[in-house]
């Protein structure tokens, strides 16, 4: 990664590995007795799959993603840590890497489990997550397909077994009571390991707990709930969007803002150009009155986002200028705006403003 300094353009995103430790401390705090899976997956939610690799390597139980070849890529790093494929194998080639570098992994439909049996040998150890399909009706066995994995898991008899759910609703009002009912059907007299938690049931649902747990949105500093802020969960900002005002215009009262006209400057106002666009990764979406920060102090965008440029109103910061620094989310220089209002304002979630920073962002690591 080249150094900051050698990028014009003001825009910037901070990653604080010392957040991403400190999140991770939270859902082992929240969840003792269990041990804690970091959930990496989506290049670590848009935070670096290194970066967050690196802030947990002496203190994650367990790290959790999606591709083959970049479980394989950790180990070769020298993670010794458990690593689990959250999608399990996608085709029978990944069954070789999966039996040498020790790998575990997710099954959810019988193909999975006949790649194993095919293209491993009993002397070679598995671990293995069978998923169950309680509700959400994506990925895993139901009362009708689990049989035959059951049948085919006794030609895999060097397999460890966790048996695992993922729930649709816990962090709404329906909640995870009416999915555990049909785990608890599914599983029978099942005594083995479970794993039923993701970041919402580690916050709300301790009953639920198990013996692993997998937090994903949480270990980046954002709530899982709409009706409870980050902060009051106690969680920190691993991201800082920011950047800075790089023009200001005086605008008369009935004239319009940015591409289509879309904003009608209804008084006199002080307008800040900032140098953050939707090629960037902020939402091209986001209306007027999308909250940011600027100088340490909050207001809002007007007018639509373009490629390269937003706007915003000063007129109540008469001290920003050209050079003033801005939060379009996180904690900065320019002050403090958590992701959520940012999401929630935009119509979206924390998750995907996360996964859509661009490339071209240059990455500083530590707090902004």
């Amino acid at each position: 990664m080249m150094r900051s300094a050698t990028y014009s353009r003001p825009i910037r995103v901070h990653i604080a590995p010392a957040a991403i430790r400190a999140n991770y401390r939270l859902a082992k705090q929240r969840t003792p007795g269990a041990r804690v899976w970091a959930v990496v997956k989506a290049n670590a939610y848009g935070h670096g799959q290194w970066r967050a690799v690196d802030a947990l390597r002496g203190e994650a139980d367990g790290f959790a993603l999606l591709e083959c070849e970049n479980a394989v890529a950790l180990r070769e790093a020298d993670v010794s840590q458990p690593i689990l494929l959250l999608e399990g194998i996608f085709s029978a080639a990944d069954v070789a890497a999966v039996v040498e570098y020790r790998l575990t992994t997710v099954v959810h439909c019988a193909e999975q489990l006949e790649w194993l049996i095919a293209g491993s040998r009993p002397e070679q150890p598995l671990a293995l997550y069978l998923k169950l399909n309680t509700g959400m009706n994506r990925l895993g066995f139901t009362a009708v397909t689990l049989p035959r994995a059951m049948e085919l898991l006794r030609r895999l008899p060097q397999a460890e077994v966790t048996l695992m759910t993922h729930f649709a609703e816990a962090d709404g009002e329906r909640g995870i009571a009416w999915q555990l009912e049909r785990f608890r059907a599914l599983a029978g007299d099942w005594r083995g390991p479970l794993s039923l938690a993701n970041s919402a049931v580690i916050l709300r649902h301790p009953a639920a707990h198990g013996d692993w747990v997998r937090p994903g949105i949480m270990l980046y500093g954002a709530s899982p709930f709409a009706d409870q802020s980050a902060a009051a969960l106690g969680l920190r900002p691993a991201m800082t969007l920011a950047s800075r005002v790089i023009a200001v215009q005086e605008i008369e009262a009935g004239e319009r803002v940015g591409y289509g006209g879309t904003f009608t400057v209804p008084r006199r106002m002080r307008l800040g150009v900032v140098a953050c666009g939707y090629a960037d990764g902020y939402p091209r979406h986001a209306p007027s009155g999308t909250p940011l920060a600027v100088a340490g102090r909050r207001t809002v965008t007007v007018g639509r986002v373009s490629m390269d440029m937003l706007a915003c109103d000063l007129s109540d910061i008469p001290a920003a200028g050209p050079g003033a620094p801005v939060t379009l989310w996180g904690e900065g220089e320019g002050g403090a705006v958590p992701v959520d209002e940012v999401a929630a304002a935009a119509g979206t979630i924390a998750y995907e403003l996360f996964c859509a920073v661009a490339p071209r962002v240059p990455v500083v690591l530590g707090e902004s």
